[in-house]
């Protein structure tokens, strides 16, 4: 049984893998003389141990929240965790009109995660 609280674990889980999967797609655009085969390949290294956080996450995640939950959840974080690795890694800045679509986007998750 793990050790976190069952609305807290995948929450955590989801961050993980985003960050896994984010560096995935996104590392070699600072590194482009490195032959994409290469790239795939590790890529790929790094999306495996993104599927070992993610599918956990969404097993113990729906013992608490419901399917659209979850992915909205997803989501979420994963423009959070883009934003980050953008700015830190690919040292990108975040434009007023992305920071007012992420906003959008977390309203839209507000709606999913109340009853009306």
């Amino acid at each position: 049984m793990p050790a976190l609280s069952p609305y807290l674990l995948p929450i955590v889980l989801l961050v993980g893998s985003n960050v896994f999967m984010t560096t995935a797609w996104y590392w070699h655009l600072r590194y482009m003389q490195v032959p994409l085969f290469s790239v795939i390949l590790f890529s790929w290294t790094l999306a495996f141990i993104e599927y070992c956080l993610a599918v956990p996450a969404n097993r113990y995640g729906s013992a608490v929240y419901n399917p659209a939950q979850l992915k909205t959840m997803q989501e979420v974080i994963t423009f959070l965790v883009f934003a980050v690795f953008s700015f830190v890694y690919l040292k990108e800045p975040i434009t007023w009109s992305q920071g007012i679509g992420f906003t959008l986007i977390a309203a839209g998750a507000f709606f999913v995660f109340h009853k009306w």
